[in-house]
C-alpha cells in the first residue's frame, strides 16, 4: 500500500502529540482549559479546529502566530495548537487582565505566566525576570478594565490600532496611564487620574464606532 509522504507526516505528528499528553478540543467536547464569565480559556497543548473570532495574525522571525485575549495559537496542519509565545513575538495592544508588577523600576506586564515588556508602540514577550514570583502586583487591572464592543465589525487588527491609539490620546490628555503603577501618577491622584482616563478613554473609542461599558 502506497502511502503519501504529507500523509506520513501528518501522522506522525498527531501521534507524537499523543503521546506527549498535548489535548485535543473540538465544538463537541474536550472540555481542556478555563472560564470566565465570557469565554473560554484552553490550556496550551490544546489543538483546536477553528481560531476565535478576533484572532489577530502575529508574525515573528519566519513563524506565524494568533492572539486573542492573551490565549497565542500556532497552526497545526489544518488546526491550531495554544502554545507559550516565544521571547521577542509584538503585540500591540495589553490582554484585558493583565497585571502590572515593578521589578528594577521597571514595569513589567504579566498575564498568567506570560511577561511582556513596553517597546516602542507596542509591548513584547520577555523572559519573567529574576524572583518574579516574589514581586507584589503594582496595579488592579480591575480599575482599569474597560469592556469595549465594536459596532461596524471592525477587524482585529483594526480594534487594536484603535485601542493603542485611544489609550495614547486619552493617557496624554489625563496625564494618566494605567499600563505604570499607580498610572503614573502620584497615589493620592491615582483614583481621580484613573477616572478621567476612562472617560477619555470612552469617548474616543465611541468616536470610533465602538460601545463602551
Amino acid at each position: 500500500m502506497h502511502i503519501r509522504p504529507d500523509a506520513f507526516i501528518l501522522a506522525l505528528t498527531t501521534a507524537a502529540l499523543l503521546g506527549s499528553g498535548a489535548a485535543r478540543a473540538d465544538d463537541r467536547h474536550g472540555d481542556h482549559g478555563r472560564h470566565d464569565a465570557h469565554r473560554h480559556y484552553p490550556s496550551r497543548g490544546v489543538v483546536v479546529s477553528r481560531l476565535p473570532r478576533d484572532a489577530h495574525p502575529i508574525h515573528h522571525r519566519h513563524d506565524s502566530y494568533y492572539v486573542s485575549g492573551g490565549i497565542w495559537y500556532r497552526p497545526l496542519g489544518s488546526r491550531y495548537m495554544v502554545v507559550t509565545p516565544p521571547l521577542g513575538a509584538f503585540i500591540t495592544v495589553l490582554p484585558r487582565g493583565y497585571v502590572t508588577l515593578e521589578f528594577g523600576g521597571r514595569p513589567y506586564y504579566r498575564y498568567d505566566d506570560i511577561y511582556y515588556a513596553r517597546r516602542d508602540n507596542g509591548y513584547i514577550v520577555v523572559a519573567p525576570p529574576v524572583d518574579a514570583g516574589e514581586i507584589a502586583p503594582a496595579a488592579d487591572p480591575a480599575q482599569n478594565e474597560l469592556f469595549i464592543y465594536p459596532k461596524m465589525d471592525q477587524s482585529a487588527s483594526q480594534q487594536a490600532s484603535d485601542r493603542y491609539e485611544c489609550h495614547e490620546w486619552a493617557s496624554d490628555q489625563t496625564g494618566y496611564d494605567p499600563t505604570r503603577a499607580s498610572g503614573g501618577v502620584p497615589p493620592a491622584q491615582s483614583a481621580s487620574r484613573r477616572d478621567g482616563y476612562q472617560r477619555a478613554m470612552s469617548a474616543c473609542l465611541e468616536a470610533r464606532g465602538y460601545t463602551v461599558r
